[in-house]
């Protein structure tokens, strides 16, 4: 065997997921949980938020500016959120520019899903088409008790809801890749000299097991030539996920809850990700406020609770591996958002051979090799001349 050689360079690493920077959110979960008001205080838009399965569904004219319609008159909530980053607003200070342009990130307010979505109940196949439709997955889990608030199940238990929606995504996957692998070997079994065929049908089968494992693509061990495959399907259970545990006001700001080392073991167990447990009663409560000065003293007596909508955002959006670069000057201080491992001229946009990236955070010059780092701040040169008529 040939020596390794040491100046190699290491294979990048290649992520499940479609290769853009302008990724989406979805909010997703049973009727009933907290989806809706969630995502108001997300996006600050104020959606229908009531107490029947299925509010989302409307055929209310008035909102159509605000989104677009779909089959079955199902409206789709959209906002982009501003993404919190203390190093933008740090610039923006230094350069005091006469625009300050901030990374957004798009969230989807996704109607309820029900046991037997996946065969097309409650609207299901409309529904799962949602979720994909975006890249990353906030699953609400209802962990509050209110008489007020019907559970579709008559009960809560957010173990049981979880175990629900998961093998919703999981059982609608698998009918996807069972006729794929129909449908792909019917065209290797005609020509079994395309390599690519017998790649990606080996692919499927593999995406097939691990799906009769009862777990998720994302959880599986795929080499780099497998995942433009999988890629290409845009499968549900490859998508990222993070667990937003929605409280009662009380059980949040006490810290305590019944259901939380249950929920916790289950996500462990079954497919592991992020757990933010949070109280969208308790961030409707600070939302009232007309000042942060009241809402400060608000939460002086509150056992030292705070705001999690912050941290939902910013959660949601690592998981998507998506980063922050920043452009700075006087006319403008821009916050860029990429994916993680992408390259200075994809980032600028450019591939010209004479791109050279300087970044602030390092303080040297670099080629267009050059990686670009969270946080980085860039300015690019381009070689431009004037063209003779």
């Amino acid at each position: 065997m040939a020596p390794k050689d040491k100046n190699a360079q290491p294979e990048p690493k290649v992520l499940l997921g479609r290769p853009k920077n302008n990724l989406k959110l979805g909010l997703v979960g049973l009727p009933n949980v907290g989806k809706s008001t969630t995502f108001n205080l997300l996006s600050k838009q104020c959606v229908p938020a009531e107490n029947f399965p299925f509010c989302t569904i409307s055929k209310s004219k008035i909102l159509m500016k605000q989104s677009f319609q779909v089959q079955f008159k199902l409206i789709l909530f959209k906002r982009l959120p501003l993404v919190p980053d203390e190093r933008f607003d740090h610039l923006c200070k230094v350069f005091a520019p006469k625009k300050e342009i901030s990374a957004t990130l798009t969230i989807f307010d996704i109607a309820g899903l029900v046991r037997g979505a996946h065969k097309g109940e409650g609207l299901g196949n409309a529904f799962l088409s949602h979720i994909d439709a975006v890249d990353g997955i906030l699953h609400v889990v209802r962990a509050f008790e209110d008489d007020e608030i019907i559970h579709t199940d008559g009960e809560v238990n957010p173990v049981n809801d979880l175990d629900t929606i998961n093998q919703e995504l999981i059982l609608k996957d698998l009918d996807k890749v069972t006729k794929a692998i129909a449908e792909v070997d019917k065209v290797y079994q005609r020509n079994m000299k395309i390599k690519s065929k017998k790649e990606e049908l080996d692919t499927l089968v593999k995406v097939k097991e691990q799906l009769e494992t009862n777990k998720w693509i994302s959880q599986g061990s795929w080499k780099s030539n497998e995942i433009p495959y999988i890629n290409e399907y845009n499968f549900l259970t490859a998508k990222p996920i993070v667990y937003l545990v929605n409280l009662s006001e009380n059980d949040f700001v006490r810290q305590k809850n019944k259901w939380l080392a249950k929920i916790a073991k289950w996500v462990q167990e079954n497919n592991p990700g992020p757990i933010i447990p949070y109280s969208a009663q308790f961030e409707q409560s600070l939302e009232a406020f007309p000042t942060e000065e009241a809402r400060q003293s608000y939460l002086k007596d509150k056992n030292a609770a705070s705001s999690k909508i912050a941290k939902i955002i910013t959660s949601g959006y690592h998981e998507l591996q998506l980063i922050h670069y920043f452009t700075c000057g006087p006319d403008e201080v821009r916050c860029w958002t990429i994916r993680n491992g992408t390259k200075a001229p994809q980032a600028a946009g450019r591939t010209k051979r004479d791109n050279t990236a300087y970044s602030g955070a390092m303080n040297n010059t670099c080629r267009k090799e050059y990686v670009v780092n969270d946080g980085d701040i860039i300015f690019f040169k381009f070689n431009v001349t004037n063209s003779k008529k």
